[in-house]
């Protein structure tokens, strides 16, 4: 387990420090919705671009693709068909299905890069391109069903097109299957830009945390974080071993699916009729318990 600690817990100190930075006003409030956007239009992809070409894509990409899917499935459809029993109504419901199944890509990345030694942004390019598209669609169904007022399929097609995530993942990949070499310089570039990713990310991870209120939402934090820092990595390893998928695509897939929930299911939530007040306290509560339930995942399972 100890490895696993090591590699997991600098990604909570960053988060640690978002925390504290953010309630010391230090740089500003207006430092960190700025740095979040830098982050992920630029820096995030830039370190995928740079970190998948050259890469090389194996039979196991296959599995692990299908290993998430499986699992992102299972545990949507067990939460649509038992939403009655726990007596949610529609907004709070759309909240922890999002807070069930959307990952943090900032914490995955930063636990795979961690974890999953020379060939983790190939696999983290497959969770990535595999879970993106399929969670985004789902949860916009749900919201659609379930929400204040709903939306369409035809928004989410276009966010994926322009998701700077899934884009970096495309070029890096058509890179390295037809054995594009990036230019030096350029290379050079977005390698430097790249590093800068991890740290701010997870800083502004950390910034955006919000604990007022949570113990009036007992319930659906309890049940989103219970199925997504448990139920879904215990899913995912089911599918794997179904699946015959071993090796490094196991962990890859456990990561994935240990990690906490994004903070872009608040802003999907407030925009689409989720509640996105209990999104935020889902968030929070994800965030800190899977500093203890990572770790735990990971060392037993992976």
């Amino acid at each position: 387990m100890s490895p696993v600690i090591l590699a997991i817990l600098p990604i909570f100190g960053l988060i640690l420090i978002g925390f504290v930075l953010y309630r010391l006003d230090f740089p500003g409030v207006g430092f960190w919705p700025v740095s979040e956007r830098l982050t992920y239009y630029v820096l995030f992809p830039a370190m995928l671009v740079s970190g998948l070409s050259g890469r090389q894509f194996d039979a196991s990409s296959l599995g692990l693709s299908l290993t998430l899917i499986g699992a992102v499935c299972l545990l949507g459809a067990f939460l649509v068909f038992t939403r009655t029993m726990f007596h949610l109504d529609g907004p709070v419901f759309t909240s922890v299905f999002q807070g069930a199944i959307r990952p943090n890509t900032y914490v995955g990345l930063s636990a795979a890069a961690g974890l999953l030694g020379p060939d983790w942004m190939a696999l983290s390019a497959v969770a990535l391109l595999t879970l993106i598209p399929l969670v985004n669609v789902l949860c916009v169904l749900v919201l659609s069903r379930h929400g204040r007022h709903g939306g369409g399929l035809g928004r989410v097609g276009l966010e994926l097109v322009k998701n700077p995530l899934i884009l970096a993942c495309v070029v890096g990949m058509v890179l390295s299957v037809f054995k594009l070499p990036l230019p030096g310089v350029l290379f050079d570039l977005l390698t430097i830009l790249g590093k800068a990713a991890l740290p701010l990310g997870l800083l502004a991870v950390g910034a955006g945390l919000r604990f007022h209120g949570i113990g009036a939402s007992t319930l659906p934090v309890a049940l989103a974080s219970l199925a997504h820092l448990v139920a879904l990595p215990l899913a995912a390893y089911g599918c794997a071993r179904l699946l015959g998928v071993d090796g490094p695509a196991v962990t890859t897939a456990l990561i994935y699916t240990a990690i906490p929930v994004s903070v872009s299911a608040f802003i999907l939530a407030r925009q689409m009729g989720g509640d996105h007040e209990v999104m935020a306290l889902i968030i929070t509560a994800q965030t800190v318990l899977s500093a203890l339930t990572m770790p735990l995942i990971l060392a037993l399972l992976g």
